[in-house]
């Protein structure tokens, strides 16, 4: 392999430290979602409402903050602002932690929230990264959260079982400070901070974003899956326990059994949809059933066989999804507009998930578990009407290209590349000195597009 090929020693450290500080902040914030409906009912003033309120009471302040953090780290640097992030987050934790009252976890969940640092680690990984490398790196940090979202649903219980839930947000609270230690010593500082549009959020492209449907109904898409993951989790932690019978101790068992099984599952479904290009026929399937499996949980619910086998489908549809989406947006979202849609995606997906602990605290107080199965059933269908409508992606992928100062500045440029082979969008920004492409990689004439972007 050529050297140029290979992710330098300090690239490495990059991707996997930031991949790492991620995950440690995600596995914060997910060990709580299997442990504070069972857990959380003997804190003063808990009610349904309450409960789903905590779920999903991050979400809000998150979505808030996701973009503006974003953009203030390209004033004051990323660091700081990972930093002040993460140490906002270890503050909610101990808020949460020590609260004896519900209300006193909700204001722990929102100041966790508060610590909204995907952007500004997303940036910082551009920053760090060469172009060849950057869409591996990504990857790793993509995988990491992943890998915690499983590891949480497992460790949250297993903690709680030993110290209560006010151990598991003890807990965040330390993960959230082993991951500032690791920003400060471990991740490489970058010499300046760069403008990237596929990793950071430019503001000339937020209305075309807004503007463009394929991309609404992403961006409903990631807000109704991320609803009923935490509407489900009002309630599947408390069908086991109070219908199934099962211990809410023993409840990691299921979580573990259902990930896994799920993760081999969906894995020939992901590989179908990019070979084949079938990727909208598996993104209906899966929000079909998603909607599916929720009256399978209402009226399984007394058995515990039956309860986890739909568990077991839960996962395989919500996983599946989460895999999908962001390959989905990346196909979609115009050249040089990826990361903003990516940060309106990301700020749909945490308000989704506010109002989807919101929605299942309330139907559940009212309807019980059934009402909330019931409830993401059909927040999924009217995805699936919704998703229905989308016509099938154009397989592309993101490219962007490093262009000499002189070549930046013809006007001519961007009509020479769309000329080549493969090249489906081009788009050159001269204050940049980069070209942002969307190519077909099947068919592309990469000799011929080096030829154009080469300087003379």
């Amino acid at each position: 392999m050529h050297q140029a090929d290979r992710m330098t020693s300090a690239e490495q450290r990059a991707a996997g430290s930031l991949a790492a500080v991620f995950a440690f902040r995600m596995l914060g914030l997910f060990m709580v979602l299997p442990v504070l409906a069972t857990y959380g009912g003997s804190l003063q003033g808990a009610t349904p409402l309450l409960i789903g309120v905590a779920i999903g009471a991050y979400g809000l302040t998150q979505a808030c903050l996701q973009i503006p953090f974003g953009m203030l780290s390209d004033r004051i640097g990323r660091k700081p602002v990972i930093i002040g992030g993460l140490l906002l987050f270890a503050l909610g934790g101990l808020v949460a932690a020590q609260a004896e009252t519900m209300q006193g976890v909700i204001i722990g969940r929102v100041i966790q929230g508060a610590g909204a640092i995907a952007a500004a680690v997303m940036a910082l990984v551009a920053d760090l990264t060469r172009e060849q490398h950057r869409t591996k790196a990504m990857a790793m940090i993509g995988m990491s959260i992943g890998l915690s979202f499983a590891v949480a649903m497992v460790a949250g219980p297993v903690i709680a079982a030993r110290a209560g839930l006010q151990g598991v947000f003890y807990s965040t609270t330390a993960l959230a400070l082993i991951g500032m230690l690791l920003v400060i010593w471990v991740v490489p500082t970058p010499q300046r901070a760069l403008r990237h549009r596929e990793a950071g959020v430019v503001r000339s492209a937020f209305l075309p974003s807004l503007r463009n449907k394929d991309l609404l109904r992403l961006n409903y898409g990631i807000a109704v899956l991320h609803a009923i993951l935490m509407a489900s989790f009002v309630a599947i932690p408390l069908a086991l326990q109070e219908q199934a019978g099962l211990p809410r101790e023993e409840h990691w068992w299921v979580y573990l059994a259902a990930l896994l099984l799920s993760f081999f599952a969906m894995v020939p479904f992901i590989i179908y949809a990019e070979r084949q290009r079938q990727i909208k026929r598996v993104v209906l399937g899966a929000i079909a059933l998603l909607a599916l499996v929720q009256p399978i949980m209402w009226l399984g619910m007394g058995s515990l066989s039956w309860l986890v086998a739909a568990i077991v489908l839960f996962f395989v549809g919500f996983n599946l999804l989460e895999a999908t989406l962001p390959s989905l947006l990346s196909k979609i979202a115009p050249a040089g507009g990826k990361g903003t849609a990516m940060g309106l995606y990301s700020t749909c997906q945490f308000a989704g998930a506010a109002v989807g602990g919101l929605i299942g605290g309330a139907v559940f107080g009212v309807w019980g578990l059934g009402g909330v199965f019931l409830c993401c059933a059909l927040l999924a269908v009217s995805w699936w009407a919704i998703g229905v409508t989308m016509s099938e992606p154009p397989y592309v992928t993101s490219y962007r290209l490093p262009l000499s100062l002189a070549l930046a500045g013809d006007e001519t440029l961007p009509r020479r590349i769309l000329a080549v082979a493969g090249v489906a969008e081009a788009i050159v920004v001269a204050e940049e000195a980069a070209a942002y492409l969307k190519v077909d990689t099947q068919v592309l004439d990469r000799e011929a597009l080096d030829r154009v972007v080469s300087p003379a």
